[in-house]
């Protein structure tokens, strides 16, 4: 049996992976979250509740005994989370990492939805953004990381992948077309290794978010 750890779990795109690896799967799953009483356990025979933050490295390195592959999906500051991750997965000998960010990591949009996203998302929040990631892309962890576009909650799986080095393409995504990649991604932790993917909806192009 694969054991899962998602940290964040109390998200939405957390909660749709989980629900979905419940169904689908016969993955264990720590949930690891702050405030762990915004939820319950689904399956108890499947399911550990772990209560911790990603910026306390002993309790994060102690919920990564015994995990095969790790989840991120985090808000916040990023780039101590993604040093106590790397650190905590390499401690534990854990080499799988899924990790959700956003979009431009790389100044890889295109113009001029491109600089509405510097803007709109600012300076700061975005160099973090970047550093976290490059924390990741340097470490010897097989990361999949995908950089999704604006997100909304329509009830659709419709999505394209850009690799790192190509343009992004679109502006929009459902977070169940998030989910649906993550969840393909930990029934084969094969597909998609060391990867940097965009996730957008098809025929979302345009100069800001298509909602």
């Amino acid at each position: 049996m694969t054991n899962g750890l998602i940290l964040g779990a109390h998200g939405q795109i957390a909660q749709l992976v989980r629900q979905r690896l419940l169904t689908e799967t016969d993955v264990h799953l720590t949930l690891y979250l702050r405030n762990s009483d915004r939820i319950k356990k689904t399956n108890p025979q499947r399911e550990t509740i772990i209560d911790g933050d990603v910026n306390d490295y002993h309790r994060l390195t102690t919920a990564m005994k015994s995990q095969d592959i790790v989840y991120a999906n985090l808000g916040g500051r990023f780039e101590p989370m993604a040093k106590n991750i790397v650190k905590a997965m390499t401690a534990n000998n854990i080499n799988r990492l899924i990790y959700v960010t956003g979009l431009g990591l790389y100044h890889e949009v295109p113009n001029p939805f491109g600089q509405w996203v510097e803007d709109s998302v600012g300076h700061d929040v975005m160099t973090d953004t970047r550093r976290a990631a490059q924390i990741i892309e340097e470490s010897k962890i097989n990361a999949t990381i995908i950089r999704a576009a604006y997100m909304d909650n329509n009830d659709e799986i419709d999505y394209e992948l850009t690799e790192r080095g190509t343009p992004f393409k679109g502006t929009v995504i459902s977070r169940k077309s998030i989910a649906d990649l993550i969840v393909k991604v930990i029934k084969n932790p094969k597909l998609y290794e060391n990867s940097s993917l965009g996730i957008a909806k098809p025929g979302t192009n345009g100069d800001r978010p298509m909602f």
